[in-house]
């Protein structure tokens, strides 16, 4: 596998290694399910065994009895916890089944909770507590007997009349694409310590949004949010899986006051897949129209998505494909299918994920009715301007993605009849798909501290879940004030510090980046004209404007210079420090007092007055052994483009892991359900398959330079979440190439190539 990170190009950062390297390759890097404490009490859940009924009794008397046992929480010793409405999206709670029974909303629902003097004596105890049930039979997902289906939203994306344009086009396609239930399985498990100072509460727990849950616990527990704290400064995976508050939380929180100690519950493997959140399956109509010359003049998509009885979790993915091209006319809609499920929530480019791979699968199979190559078809229908709003993009580079990545990866030796391209026993296909997500932008404060010897520290409650947050924020504000990064701090994931916001939708960068330049910026300004109007300084009457940083330095034109020691001597101040806030275009003042209050306030991508996306285009080669039909992906390549890269090594490392994410989306997750019982099977990493190395073998990726002075002061699109969308299209693009068979339904397996 190709691993080396990419030298700068225009308009791109240093890569840098990352600030916290060492503290996580020596294991010094403490993590929320890390943190050690004295008097420790271990908590351990007891969850439902049915999907659908009442629990009629829950017998404790053998539990009880286990050595150690400190207590054991059920629905009737829980009362006093507040019942929260279900809000979807960062900081609210990821459920309405918030309750410890009698109710049973699906499986694996908490029942109850076993805390003892040992994580062992917990476990015995959780397994001897015996639950008593009125069962019903449940409904397990599409097309299961009882399930309710109802619009997901009363407006959809819609241009023209796509009927009447899909009646007159001279080709039309129209096909059905289906994606599955998958699971996040981040390396930390779903983690939870608190502990109490009084009427102070600490929540040690793996967050992508501190501020939500702080404020979400502080609801759920009816106190003073002031009095909460969350700290979560590393996160070991999160996917969207933790930008909201559990209901494990409270309770652990809730145990912990009663019991006077501190409580740690580390929820097993298999209970993560049911009290925490997920990606919802979806099926996809999707219908185009086209020209002979490839234009096409109509697009039609129904999206049909799985969510739980009580909540009506949507993504709606149509909100981003039909910005992709221009497509003519547009008629979208969307509904949700309400079984007996715990409810889903984000997973890694939620909307874009299953909506994109259900379009750029139809747009290989309308280029093949065509008998037009799949590039071409995409160059042929690119847009200038959204063909719902009519608006212009900040700026677009698709084209020059896939000029780039078609380029390295030899597309032009490509043999269009499918089947024609052959390595003795094994059919070779090549297949190619965009990848596309929308810019997110959220309001975010940061404080910024300037000291006389040079040192920076940056502090602001925004996350770092792996990508390396840590490293492009200091970074900014290196740059901003030139000094070397070895010289700046960085403190985020502890509600203590300025708001930051949810780490979600790719933004983190792009707005916590936004906020630093401009606390970095009033500090300059004080400094640089402290430097200019000294009556007796090297750089006395100088323009502040004339003036840069550098090494430390105001340094003038012609080359004179002051120290930042010298200058901050003549203010007469020991350090200087802002405070400031972002908000983004067309965000209401008021933003911060939201996020302050635990709210997610994100904006961008189709809003505002341009479109703003990063894209990027993606191209596979798949083999498949003409008699075992086993699949293999040997390389991929892929460009893209997202305005300015902070640090091409972390920026290689998230568009890397995102093209390995959807091979695995193309070929091996799916999350099986039992129909009978709505109960997930494979709810371990041993069964719940991901690509290894071996599935792996060459991945490039190509960073294409782009500036775009319109999506943010910092100039980022955001890449996280990109380079995982069009990576399972292209591979079921490339699977139709080797073979003639369209499998449209996800993972691909080798039983659906033997018929």
């Amino acid at each position: 596998m190709s691993t080396a990170a990419p030298e700068p190009k225009a308009n791109m950062g240093r890569p840098a290694p990352r600030l916290d390297a060492r503290l996580k390759v020596t294991g010094e890097a403490r993590y929320p399910s890390d943190m050690p404490f004295g008097n420790l009490a271990h908590a351990v859940l007891v969850t439902s065994t049915i999907a659908r009924g009442r629990l009629t009794g829950i017998e404790t008397g053998v539990a009880r009895a286990v050595p150690g046992v400190l207590e054991i929480f059920t629905a009737e010793s829980t009362t006093s916890l507040k019942h929260l409405d279900y809000v979807p999206g960062g900081g609210g709670p990821s459920t309405s089944v918030q309750e410890l029974g009698p109710q049973i909303a699906h499986d694996g629902q908490i029942i109850a909770m076993v805390v003892a003097e040992t994580l062992e004596a917990a476990r015995e105890a959780a397994h001897a507590v015996r639950p008593s049930y009125a069962r019903e039979n449940p409904s397990a997902t599409f097309g299961s007997d009882g399930v309710t289906e109802e619009p997901a939203g009363k407006e959809f994306p819609k241009a023209g009349d796509a009927e009447a344009a899909l009646a007159s086009a001279d080709v039309t396609i129209e096909a059905e694409y289906g994606t599955p239930t998958q699971h996040h399985n981040a390396i930390e498990l779903f983690t939870t310590t608190c502990l109490w100072d009084g009427d102070r509460l600490t929540i040690h727990e793996p967050s992508q949004f501190v501020y939500g849950l702080k404020n979400a616990v502080a609801k759920r527990l009816d106190m003073d949010p002031a009095k909460v704290r969350v700290v979560s400064p590393f996160v070991g995976g999160a996917f969207g899986a933790k930008a909201q508050m559990t209901p494990r939380t409270a309770l652990v929180a809730f145990a912990a006051k009663a019991l006077g100690r501190p409580v740690k519950l580390v929820a097993s493997r298999d209970q993560g897949f049911t009290i925490a959140t997920y990606r919802a399956e979806t099926r996809h109509r999707i219908k185009l129209g086209a020209r002979r010359d490839g234009k096409i003049v109509a697009y039609t998509h129904e999206g049909r998505e799985v969510t739980s009885r009580p909540d009506a979790y949507k993504v709606a993915g149509v909100a981003d494909t039909v910005r992709l091209y221009d497509f003519g006319t547009v008629a979208t809609k969307v509904s949700v299918v309400h079984a007996d499920r715990n409810t889903p929530g984000f997973m890694r480019s939620p909307p874009v994920v299953p909506y994109v791979y259900a379009l750029e699968s139809a747009v290989d199979e309308l280029a093949v009715k065509l008998g037009m190559d799949p590039v071409e078809l995409r160059r042929i229908n690119d847009v200038t301007k959204d063909t719902v709003s009519g608006k212009a993009w900040s700026s677009r580079s698709l084209m020059t993605c896939y000029d780039e990545a078609a380029a390295a990866f030899g597309w032009s030796k490509r043999s269009p009849a499918p089947g024609s391209m052959r390595d003795g026993d094994w059919l070779i296909g090549w297949g190619c798909a965009t990848a596309c997500y929308p810019t997110h932008l959220g309001a975010t404060a940061a404080r910024v501290r300037l000291l006389p010897s040079g040192e920076v520290r940056v502090q602001v409650a925004a996350h770092d879940i792996g990508t390396g947050a840590y490293t492009v924020i200091g970074q900014q504000a290196a740059e901003r004030l030139g000094v070397p990064l070895a010289a700046v701090s960085v403190d985020l994931g502890d509600s203590e510090l300025p708001p930051g916001p949810v780490a979600g939708g790719s933004n983190t960068t792009a707005s916590v980046c936004s906020a630093v330049i401009m606390a970095c910026d009033a500090i300059r300004e004080k400094l640089l004209r402290a430097a200019s109007t000294a009556n007796d300084g090297p750089l006395a009457g100088r323009a502040p404007g004339e003036l840069s940083f550098t090494d430390g330095r105001a340094v003038a034109s012609d080359g004179a210079a002051e120290s930042v020691t010298d200058v901050m001597k003549r203010l007469g101040t020991a350090a200087l420090e802002e405070y400031a806030e972002y908000l983004p275009p067309g965000v209401p003042r008021d933003s911060m007092r939201q996020v302050y209050g635990g709210k997610a306030v994100l904006t961008g991508g189709p809003h505002g007055d341009k479109i703003m996306y990063a894209l990027g285009a993606e191209f596979v080669e798949v083999r498949i052994h003409a008699r075992t039909r086993e699949v293999r992906v040997p390389r991929a390549v892929g460009a893209f483009a997202g305005g300015r890269i902070m640090n091409p090594r972390t920026a290689h490392s998230q568009l890397m892991g995102g093209m390995i994410w959807g091979i695995g989306s193309a070929l091996h997750e799916a999350t099986e359900i039992d129909p009978r019982e709505a109960r997930y099977i494979n709810d371990d990493i041993a069964e719940y398959l991901i690509p290894v190395n071996a599935d792996v073998p060459s991945i490039e990726v190509i960073m294409v330079p782009e500036e775009d002075a319109e999506v943010n002061p910092a100039g980022v699109k955001g890449l996280g979440e990109l380079a995982n969308v069009g990576t399972a299209a292209a591979i079921a693009n490339a699977v139709y190439h080797a073979t003639g068979k369209r499998i449209r339904d996800l993972p691909i397996r080798i039983e659906d190539l033997l018929a």
